[in-house]
């Protein structure tokens, strides 16, 4: 008798995999992601956790801008206001390139997770309730830095004056 095959592996599920965390559990909308499409999904993840890291580091800086320059910046404003002046500019190009040595050296590693680039300090913390708390604050710094960026646009004024202070 010949041996029974094993059934094939059931097809790729986004919904299965981190960041489908509550409220809203797996969110797609728009459709982007299908199921058994996991290069689509791989591409779709790795962008926005890059996006989601690049959102908490601007958060981060449109905050602290109002309380810390560095030398030679002091009379840089705001986050978008900074590239009315010569030393906004160069710090612009000086952020694009370090954005560019970051997007060159940061590769996706084939059989790993999309977004996992090693544990570089070793502190042993990318687990699953890891990358969905970073997926989380990622998601979460992107919408916040698109309100800071419209308040500012709107207002003038950077993302601590929008409070009074």
């Amino acid at each position: 008798m010949e041996a029974e095959a094993p059934p094939p592996p059931p097809p790729f599920n986004p919904a299965e995999q981190p960041g489908a965390v509550m409220p809203l559990g797996y969110f797609d909308p728009l459709g982007f992601c299908k199921v058994g499409d996991e290069q689509g999904f791989r591409q779709l993840r790795a962008s926005e956790l890059k996006h989601g890291r690049v959102a908490m580091m601007a958060s981060i800086g449109a905050v602290g801008q109002h309380f810390f320059r560095f030398p030679g910046f002091e009379k840089a404003h705001g986050t978008f206001g900074a590239m009315l002046t010569g030393e906004g500019v160069l710090g612009f190009v000086v952020l694009f390139a370090a954005s560019g040595v970051l997007e060159l050296a940061w590769k996706d590693v084939k059989g790993r997770e999309p977004g996992n680039f090693g544990d570089p300090f070793g502190v042993n913390m990318y687990n699953e309730e890891m990358r969905d708390k970073e997926i989380s604050n990622g998601r979460m710094a992107m919408i916040s830095v698109l309100g800071i960026f419209a308040a500012e646009l709107a207002t003038g004024k950077d993302a601590i004056e929008q409070l009074g202070f």
